[in-house]
């Protein structure tokens, strides 16, 4: 009786480690974590924003959306801001900063499931006559999944 009630136990803690230990999966990274919520389209429709250096432009970039790809993005109606197609990759571990093929640095302050908010500085190109091609300054732009 002994002996069985040995193996018995012997058994459930062999078991109980086995499951304890979650095999050879890791856990996601913060990267693929973000990745998951940051990928698919995004735009302005749901109350989205562009303001620069505190001011709100979002009427000189009507239309505006982006979407991410595993290492790609599109956009539309960016003006200067953004190609309207290119790679990005992630700039830290953490991923809270993406870096874009045209070398502009992209800080997350938010992302959830359905809104993002984004800042960049951007060094402007658009000048007076040309306003929804980019005033220079600190944009934070938010979007949403429609």
């Amino acid at each position: 009786m002994k002996k069985h009630t040995y193996l018995i136990i012997t058994l459930m803690t062999t078991i109980m480690l086995s499951l304890a230990c979650g095999g050879d999966e890791s856990d996601p990274t913060a990267q693929e974590l973000a990745f998951e919520r940051l990928s698919g389209s995004w735009d302005m429709s749901q109350g989205g924003l562009i303001i620069i250096d505190g001011n709100d432009a979002t009427a000189n970039f009507i239309g505006f959306g982006l979407s991410f790809t595993d290492g790609g993005y599109n956009t539309t109606n960016a003006g200067e801001l953004f190609s309207a197609t290119g790679t990005w990759s992630w700039a830290d571990e953490e991923a809270q900063m993406i870096s874009l093929d045209d070398g502009k640095l992209v800080t997350i302050q938010s992302l959830t499931e359905t809104e993002l908010v984004f800042n960049f500085q951007f060094s402007g190109t658009g000048g007076e006559a040309n306003h929804a091609d980019g005033i220079a300054g600190g944009y934070t732009i938010t979007v949403n999944k429609p």
